[in-house]
Order: structure tokens, then C-alpha cells, then sequence
């Protein structure tokens, strides 16, 4: 299969015709290029490739208020992300 290098421009095109894959290789653009806001505009669209980008890199920053936005714009998986990271134990800092 050839390596087709397809330009942003169609794939937005693609993407507002409600081509999810499209969208979704957006995303995973966005992601390389450490564009955070693009992927928060894509989640914004819809897009749960975009919403599973934004959790991994929320929660290997423990990045809790991040966790609780990708949640409440749509991808549950972040809410079951930001759950754990607050059940678990508290490294040694109990009063």
C-alpha cells in the first residue's frame, strides 16, 4: 500500500462531511505536532481519538483540572482516569 501524504486541508474537508477517520487523523496530527489546542477544538467536535490524545497526556502530567474539561466535554475515559489518580493513596502527607 502506498504512503499517501494527504494534506490538512482535505482532511478537514473530509472530516466536516463527518468522515471520522478523518477526524481522528487529524488528531493524531495535531498530537505529533504537540498541538494542544487543535486537540481540544477536535474533542470540542467530537472526537474521542482527540479525547484519548488529551487524557494520556493529562494524566502522565497529573494534570486533574485537565482530566475533569476532557471529561466533561464527552470522553468518560478521563473521568475514570481522574477517579483513580484521586482514590490513589497519598504519597505520605496525611495529617
Amino acid at each position: 500500500m502506498a504512503n499517501m501524504n494527504i494534506d490538512r486541508e482535505t482532511l478537514r474537508e473530509l472530516a466536516d462531511a463527518g468522515n471520522e477517520a478523518a477526524l481522528d487523523r487529524l488528531a493524531d496530527l495535531a498530537d505529533e505536532a504537540g498541538d494542544l489546542a487543535e486537540l481540544s477544538d477536535l474533542l470540542d467536535e467530537g472526537c474521542m481519538r482527540a479525547g484519548s490524545l488529551l487524557t494520556r497526556r493529562a494524566v502522565a502530567n497529573g494534570d486533574l483540572r485537565e482530566l475533569q474539561r476532557i471529561s466533561d466535554a464527552g470522553y468518560d475515559e478521563a473521568g475514570n482516569e481522574l477517579d483513580r489518580l484521586l482514590a490513589a493513596p497519598a504519597d505520605g502527607h496525611r495529617n
